[in-house]
């Protein structure tokens, strides 16, 4: 384990000593150590299964350790329970929201806590507390009357972090909480957490993204197979190279695989998107892809492009336009059609939306070929087994067990059973929605590689991310998406994040004078 030089040391918050935790079959955690400062932003690294989960369920009280010490303000703790943990001043911010999607948003924030007077619930008192709390995060707009089940994703998070905030905690922790959030967002979080830490709040920081590290973080611990290698490392000075090192075991240059050198330009294309719009998120979207071509959708979250992604699938409904594959015109909102014409999606929310997480894993990769294994009537698991282990070999899905539940995986091994889905299926056109999303540096490049490769093998791909430098690096055509237009296309190599990031604050701030011209006009008439 190493200590980093130089950084000034004072009572630690929190102290966790030789923390172990068995579960069947596995090791989670392996003697793990922490120590959080009062005030700090410690950022907690390592690759899926690492055991940072493990680590902050244990923090939670959601788990119990089987050996180890925890102390808090010099003082020996057991954390029973979450409310164990709350009590103290402990509070979590899942990756995987705990939100009741049939509550309010201010019965979300005071779930176990309800405001109350004279024994009654005050539901006017938690509105007004829950308001002054989204406002402070930066979204007035969230209402606390909402169902929560009928915000976006972002606005769900804004949900969970105020709810941490209402709690007076000493002691935050956020687990990849900028997943779903975009540029302007983050950096509204960022200002909510320098504000905790001015007040000697303490934050233990997830994130997979090595450049919000560098930005938000004092001091880091890189976890490695359930062990502590290195912990209270400078955020902003340690190179790059040394915490992949950490995190991996090995040297991993974080670059993208190589692009063909020349793609057949005279290719009939394979996907055809004309004039394609959904009411209320997108408008006249219309691109192309040939075999072998990557295209990339830039744009911030909110733009459109996971709307586009799900209506050329045929889980939406479009208002107008039309999709073609390979010439043939598809059935508008229609994804049976779309599957059958070789079209795979891997949606963002892939445990919620791609994954049937108690089922093994093989049957989430043969889910959408069964009718291959069936005969008379009856599923050949034999066949489904067989054929499931090619791809898990294939794709080096670890560990390489098909019958082992799929919600065992990491994030990275669950991503590459979604693929293996459509690599079975033998699709024609892959969308890829967010494909690394809360997945490890490693992990990351191997899916970049696969990604590469099934173009190379002829498969059209279009690859939506909210990390710019990964659609610049990913892919061969770039289009740029704001407020629901295309406001350009350009090859990958002709573009740049801040050229990108300029096409889509000018688009936005484009429909924003349109609106306000529009709104002009009217009262002038």
């Amino acid at each position: 384990m190493s200590k980093s030089p130089g950084v000034q040391v004072t009572a630690p918050l929190l102290q966790m000593r030789g923390i172990v935790k068995a579960f069947p079959g596995v090791r989670a955690l392996d003697g793990v150590d922490l120590d959080v400062q009062p005030g700090e932003v410690h950022c907690l690294l390592g690759q899926n299964g690492a055991g940072k989960s493990t680590l902050i369920k244990v923090l939670a009280g959601a788990h119990q350790p089987d050996d180890g010490e925890i102390t808090w303000r010099g003082e020996p703790v057991r954390l029973g329970n979450p409310q164990a943990a709350m009590s103290l001043g402990i509070a979590t911010i899942y990756q995987e929201l705990d939100l009741v999607d049939g509550l309010t948003v201010a019965d979300n924030i005071f779930l176990g806590r309800e405001v109350a007077r004279f024994g009654l619930s005050h539901l006017s008192r938690a509105n007004r507390l829950a308001g002054a709390l989204l406002a402070r995060l930066g979204h007035p707009e969230i209402r606390p009357t909402a169902e929560v089940g009928s915000l976006p994703a972002a606005a769900q998070q804004m949900v969970s972090i105020a709810r941490a905030l209402s709690q007076d905690a000493r002691l935050i922790i956020m687990d990849e909480p900028s997943a779903v959030l975009d540029n302007e967002e983050v950096e509204r979080l960022f200002g909510v957490i320098r504000d905790l830490t001015a007040d000697d709040v303490a934050v233990v920081y997830i994130s997979h993204r090595l450049e919000e590290i560098r930005e938000i973080g004092d001091r880091i611990t890189v976890l490695k197979d359930g062990r502590t290698v290195a912990t209270g490392l400078p955020a902003r000075e340690t190179p790059t190279r040394e915490v992949i090192t950490l995190m991996t075991g090995r040297d991993i240059e974080y670059v993208f695989p190589p692009r063909r050198t020349a793609l057949a330009g005279d290719a009939d294309p394979l996907l055809e998107v004309d004039g394609l719009a959904l009411d209320g998120h997108f408008a006249d979207v219309s691109f192309t892809v040939r075999p072998g071509e990557i295209v990339g959708l830039a744009g911030l979250v909110g733009s459109g492009r996971s709307e586009i992604l799900e209506t050329v699938y045929g889980a939406r409904r479009p208002s107008a336009g039309s999709v073609r594959v390979a010439g043939r015109r598809l059935r508008p909102g229609d994804t049976g059609a779309a599957v059958a014409a070789g079209i795979g999606l891997a949606p963002e929310e892939r445990k919620s939306q791609a994954l049937l997480l108690g089922e093994a894993v093989y049957r989430n990769i043969s889910i959408s070929s069964l009718g291959r294994f069936a005969s008379v009537g009856f599923l050949s698991r034999r066949a489904e087994k067989a054929a499931a282990r090619k791809q898990v070999t294939a794709l080096e899905v670890r560990p390489a067990d098909v019958e082992r539940e799929a919600r065992t995986l990491s994030g990275g091994n669950q991503q590459k059973v979604v693929l293996a889905r459509w690599l079975l299926r033998d699709c024609r056109v892959l969308l890829l929605d967010e494909p690394t999303r809360g997945v490890d540096v490693g992990a990351r490049s191997e899916i970049y590689a696969l990604i590469r490769e099934l173009a190379d093998r002829g498969v059209a791909v279009v690859v939506v991310s909210s990390e710019i430098p990964e659609v610049l690096g990913l892919a061969d055509r770039v289009l740029v998406i704001s407020d629901g237009a295309v406001v350009a296309e350009r090859t990958a190599d002709a573009l740049d994040e801040h050229a990108v990031l300029d096409m889509v604050m000018e688009g936005t701030v484009g429909a924003v004078a349109a609106a306000s011209g529009t709104q002009h006009g009217g009262d002038g008439a």
